[in-house]
């Protein structure tokens, strides 16, 4: 397989879905929308259908569970629910170009015009700089009725800022084709890979969604978010921000580097 300067999309079936939904959730700071949505994958039993390979990934393989290699890549599953079809986006890396971010961004809408996907979720950190006993979920959307809604979801309005990245771009590109698009970020301090905002960036998504998920797998990585927080506290001696601490130290556990 040639990989120069592209992008290649490998579909091994066009599932038939019902008015399904897209949920994206790429690694970025926290990895928020990577655990939330690999979280997803593997409660609802998704079923992968298609594969995203760029030259613009980092150059490097990554090791398998079964001890064999394989490049970086984007991963599309689908799974059917009671309450509603969904297809789900997860993966080892973003593009690291802008040129391969935009190219991404307009594969992933094409896929989902042949879905029939209508909106499309994306997952995010929004990130504070300051460790916070509660997380709450922000939120935009490129539908003003969408934005309406949050506060029946508890979801805090974006007013201002921006959103980079394939988080952002994604939704983005989704309005440019019609597909309406959502952006549920959890907040985060940005120094930990923090399972406790990928936590309630799912539960709004199932409320949203009227999803019912067991959460017992994500609680309990959320509580090694809660312990690593509570190390770096002390370590810290009750600053709120731990500029001193390098961030590969806060990630060691958790097995990440965000």
């Amino acid at each position: 397989m040639s990989l120069p300067n592209r992008i290649i999309v490998e579909v091994t079936e066009i599932p038939k879905l019902k008015n399904p939904s897209l949920i994206c959730g790429l690694p970025g700071s926290g990895y928020v929308g990577k655990l939330a949505v690999d979280h997803l994958i593997e409660e609802l039993k998704g079923i992968p259908f298609a594969n995203i390979f760029s030259s613009s990934f980092p150059p490097q393989v990554l090791i398998q569970f079964d001890g064999t290699a394989d490049l970086m890549k984007n991963t599309l599953y689908y799974c059917k629910s009671k309450s509603c079809d969904l297809v789900l986006l997860s993966g080892d890396a973003q593009p690291v170009s802008p040129e391969s971010e935009y190219e991404m961004a307009d594969e992933i809408t094409k896929l989902c015009e042949k879905l029939g996907v209508k909106t499309i979720y994306t997952l995010a950190a929004y990130i504070t700089g300051a460790f916070t006993k509660t997380q709450r979920v922000y939120g935009t959307s490129t539908s003003s009725e969408i934005v309406k809604e949050f506060p029946k979801y508890e979801i805090h309005t974006m007013n201002s800022g921006s959103i980079t990245g394939m988080n952002g771009l994604i939704i983005g590109v989704g309005k440019r084709k019609n597909i309406t698009g959502v952006c549920l970020l959890g907040e985060t301090s940005g120094y930990v890979v923090d399972a406790k905002a990928s936590k309630a960036v799912i539960e709004t998504l199932a409320k949203m969604l009227g999803l019912k998920l067991d959460l017992v797998g994500i609680s309990k990585k959320a509580q090694d978010t809660e312990q690593l927080v509570k190390s770096i506290e002390e370590q810290m001696g009750g600053r709120s921000s731990p500029e001193s601490l390098p961030i590969s130290q806060h990630d060691r556990r958790l097995g990440y580097i965000s």
